[in-house]
């Protein structure tokens, strides 16, 4: 049975930074994609990083340069820092994995960045 349990979010001022953790059980990080999806009443659901098995990474355009997926193998949990947050950026927080032909999502983490 696949698990992800995320953790991290939390209440931060514009400018701030937080870091988010994804632990799997059930699944091996370092042979599947991993990403990070986030949620609000406004936009929907949308994908903000994504690291492939091969280590390769993608960001939603509006978080280039602030955020940064990554991922521990050992630990077989992944990551997203999440640098010069802006309050658009709030919104509950989705770690997501994928394998054969299945998606596996987590309960979600609040993050609210306040002015």
């Amino acid at each position: 049975q696949v698990q992800l349990v995320e953790s991290g979010g939390g209440l931060v001022q514009a400018g701030g930074s937080l870091r988010l953790s994804c632990t799997a059980s059930g699944i091996s990080f370092n042979i599947v994609p991993m990403g990070w999806y986030r949620q609000d009443p406004r936009n929907g659901r949308e994908l903000v990083a994504i690291i492939t098995a091969g280590s390769s990474t993608n960001y939603a355009d509006s978080v280039k340069g602030r955020f940064t997926i990554s991922r521990d193998t050992a630990k077989n949990t992944g990551y997203l820092q999440m640098n010069s947050l802006k309050i658009e950026d709030t919104a509950v927080y989705y770690c997501w994995t994928y394998r054969a032909g299945q998606g596996y999502w987590g309960q979600g983490t609040q993050v609210t960045v306040s002015s």
